[in-house]
């Protein structure tokens, strides 16, 4: 069984971006693997390990500081990994799932393949779709429970408001992982060492072939959110503080 993991090389939600350029932030924070893509790694290691035989492949598109989130996805398990080189600090999901499936295609004949449902830094929510087009495969995000069967899958799937839907699809096909599909495992230090060994091949953009590698998009400008003021307390009846309150808003030319 040929299991391909799509990956992508975020900041850490807990840094702190500082933008230095209109379109650019301070790269030089701490990097990790997308915490969605992390359980459909999970899950993929697990099922590979289930049938005894075959591999999980992490595939990635990033600057060559990418291959640290890679070494991670190796140290808990994955076989070998890709890394498509390229020096675009943003790349939109059209060009990306464009990437991943001509890359995936070039090495070997996916059984599944898993995204996270989206990234926790543009959070576009478009790349697990996309990538299905591009293959012409069945395509489920939002899934917390896999069940694979002879040429299927039963996938289980939050829609909101605490209702999930459960999905037979024909095989291979693209799954977008979220929370509560499994739990992710952490790399212990023997496993960080030999993931040092494994195979990571490194491949240029521009050496795939494609004959169009602009995206559709691009970003203009980063703003960074500003901090939010303290809170004021109203005290008094509630009728007091309705009119404290219209008179913050007013003061604050809000109303």
């Amino acid at each position: 069984m040929q299991v391909y993991v799509c990956i992508k090389h975020v900041p850490d939600t807990a840094a702190n971006i500082n933008v230095v350029a209109p379109a650019g932030f301070d790269e030089s924070v701490k990097f990790v693997v997308n915490p969605y893509d992390e359980y459909g790694l999970e899950e993929a290691i697990q099922i590979v390990t289930k049938a005894g035989d075959g591999e999980v492949v992490v595939v990635t598109v990033g600057k060559e500081s990418a291959l640290s989130t890679i070494r991670t996805a190796l140290a808990v398990g994955a076989t070998r990994g890709i890394l498509v080189k390229t020096d675009a600090q943003f790349l939109d999901s059209a060009l990306t799932s464009r990437v991943l499936q001509k890359v995936i295609q070039q090495d070997g004949t996916p059984d599944l393949v898993f995204t996270g449902k989206q990234s926790v830094d543009s959070e576009g929510m478009q790349t697990p779709y996309r990538l299905a087009a591009a293959f012409d495969m069945p395509v489920v995000t939002e899934v917390v429970g896999v069940e694979l069967g002879e040429g299927s899958a039963m996938l289980e799937r939050e829609t909101g408001g605490g209702v999930r839907e459960v999905l037979e699809v024909k095989l291979p096909c693209v799954i977008g992982a979220t929370k509560g599909l499994n739990e992710p495992r952490y790399p212990k230090l023997p496993d960080i060492l030999k993931a040092k060994k494994k195979e990571v091949k490194q491949v240029d953009i521009a050496d795939l072939g494609l004959e169009d590698t602009s995206g559709n998009s691009e970003i203009i400008e980063l703003t960074k959110i500003p901090e939010r003021s303290g809170a004021t307390m109203l005290e008094g009846s509630p009728r007091e503080a309705s009119e404290k309150l219209v008179a913050i808003l007013k003061a604050e030319k809000m109303i």
